[in-house]
């Protein structure tokens, strides 16, 4: 009831909402692209209204910073429903590392597009196992506007879709950058071996 009470005062026009998803594998520009986007949002004075999950700690604790070091300020939350409470006067709203939330994260974003917001989403679609990393897959399907971005292979400086893990950690989320993580062409992924997820 709370929500329901929260999204009939959300502003927007019905009919301009829509939902935009950025995925690929590590280090291919998607948190890049989705700062890309929300600045030139903000340049044409648009409301904007950010967030990342507490879960990514990894640079500044009130910023979204790319790999290359561009950033912008965001909201951390915990959980997709707390996005409803800063979002009841933004235009334009920039989800980063989506793959880190639930599937709840799909209902929430499916209903500020209906209310007239535009909803910009970035996160990986695979996990290290090459696995489909929800919720991607579900928002690709409600989206209008997708953007597969591609990296560079760190072996063979093919184009990259696979995410590589380096450590042996079963853990399907473990934080990381460069010292765990690489991007990998198909030709040079290697997939895990027997492997049961936690």
């Amino acid at each position: 009831m709370k929500e329901a009470i929260i999204m009939a005062g959300i502003e927007g026009h019905p009919r301009t909402g829509w939902i935009e998803v950025i995925c690929g594998p590590m280090f291919s520009g998607k948190t890049e692209e989705l700062i890309r986007r929300l600045k030139r949002a903000q340049i044409a004075k648009q409301k904007v209204a950010i967030f990342k999950p507490k879960l990514d700690n990894r640079y500044d604790a009130t910023k979204i910073v790319s790999h290359s070091h561009s950033e912008i300020h965001s909201i951390v939350i915990e959980k997709p429903a707390e996005i409803l409470h800063h979002a009841i006067f933004a235009q334009v709203i920039g989800i980063d590392e989506a793959q880190f939330f639930s599937n709840d994260l799909i209902d929430i974003v499916t209903r500020l597009a209906s209310a007239g917001k535009r909803v910009i989403i970035a996160g990986l679609d695979k996990d290290y196992r090459s696995t489909p990393f929800e919720p991607i897959p579900q928002l690709l399907a409600e989206a209008e506007y997708i953007t597969k971005t591609l990296a560079i292979c760190m072996r063979c400086g093919a184009p990259a879709n696979f995410t590589q893990r380096l450590t042996p950690s079963k853990d399907r989320v473990l934080i990381g950058a460069t010292d765990i993580y690489e991007a990998r062409c198909r030709h040079c992924y290697e997939a895990p071996v027997n492997e049961e997820e936690k």
